[in-house]
């Protein structure tokens, strides 16, 4: 098996196209189909299902797409390890963040990257946690920001920040009979009519979690997978959001919300570093994982746990 073959392979398999992958490697795509099928005589398997849509991977291909990827990531590392060995930390590093958190630290993270890694290329992925989970297990990517992720033996994590949701509503709520105090009880959201994303969102699971102990379930009047448009809609008074306090900063006008602090018990949300067990990291990607945690600390500074202010 030569390189080309296992690195035109994978780049067809993930695209899903041999056209595609062509594009991708800057290749002709007779070149890139000869590869392929050069590593299947050799392999005597097939690995790739070719139709009119594109392609499909086989059983075969799979176990072939798992250790190809390895092979690609290993060569990666040892290209990255000699370089270090001459003082440059060079590499790809891709980093996946959450939504919540995405508008409010890629700036500062590319900025940083500039400044400590210049000679490193920085690859920004937006996304929820399931998702990431898979791409951080694939190899598609090194780390990511994740909110309370499960335990897993093929994943190392590290604790950037530990905060708690806090109750948003807008200016325009109006809570029938009653004022929402600067501290709320859990037990005061049973009624609330909330805005909250959909499940697996690691925040929705936190408080449907906690509701369960005290055998309730949220009022959820509407499922949102975007913060901004929760925001959006709760500052219009159709619902409130249960968020952490920092996600008002990716909102132009934070005073047109009031916010509460929930308490017995609080909603406590962890948001982690993670990267695959299975991968070794080289030295740009620890310095990589220092940048980021650097990072995200300034970034929710002030954002102390369950910090809120009432408006």
């Amino acid at each position: 098996m030569e390189l080309k073959q296992i690195e035109s392979f994978v780049r067809v398999a993930e695209l899903g196209s041999f056209t595609k992958a062509a594009i991708a490697l800057g290749m002709p795509q007779p070149l890139l189909s000869r590869h392929v099928r050069q590593l299947e005589v050799e392999l005597r398997q097939n690995l790739l299902l070719r139709n009119g849509r594109g392609v499909t991977v086989t059983e075969a291909g799979l176990v072939m797409l798992e250790h190809g990827r390895g092979i690609l990531h290993q060569v990666t590392v040892a290209q990255e390890e000699l370089a270090s060995v001459r003082g440059a930390l060079t590499g790809r590093v891709s980093i996946g963040l959450p939504p919540s958190l995405s508008k409010l630290i890629t700036v500062p993270l590319t900025f940083s990257f500039r400044d400590q890694l210049p000679q490193s290329q920085l690859s920004l992925t937006e996304g929820f946690s399931v998702p990431m989970l898979e791409s951080l297990r694939a190899g598609r990517l090194d780390m990511a920001v994740l909110y309370n992720p499960p335990p897993s033996p093929d994943l190392e994590m590290t604790v950037l920040h530990e905060d708690a949701l806090i109750l948003i509503a807008g200016k325009k709520a109006k809570l029938a009979g009653a004022v929402l105090q600067p501290k709320v009880a859990l037990s005061a959201l049973f009624d609330l009519p909330l805005i909250l994303p959909s499940r697996p969102n690691a925040f929705r699971l936190l408080i449907d979690t906690e509701m369960q102990r005290l055998n309730r379930k949220p009022h959820i009047v509407l499922e949102i997978d975007g913060l901004n448009a929760i925001l959006e809609l709760v500052k219009e008074g159709l619902g409130y959001a249960v968020l952490p306090a920092y996600t008002l900063s990716n909102f132009a006008k934070p005073k047109d919300f009031s916010t509460h602090r929930i308490e017995r018990p609080q909603l406590l949300s962890q948001l982690m570093l993670v990267w695959s067990a299975r991968r070794p990291m080289t030295t740009t990607h620890k310095a990589a994982q220092r940048v980021t945690q650097e990072v995200v600390g300034q970034a929710l500074l002030g954002h102390t746990l369950g910090q809120a202010q009432p408006g």
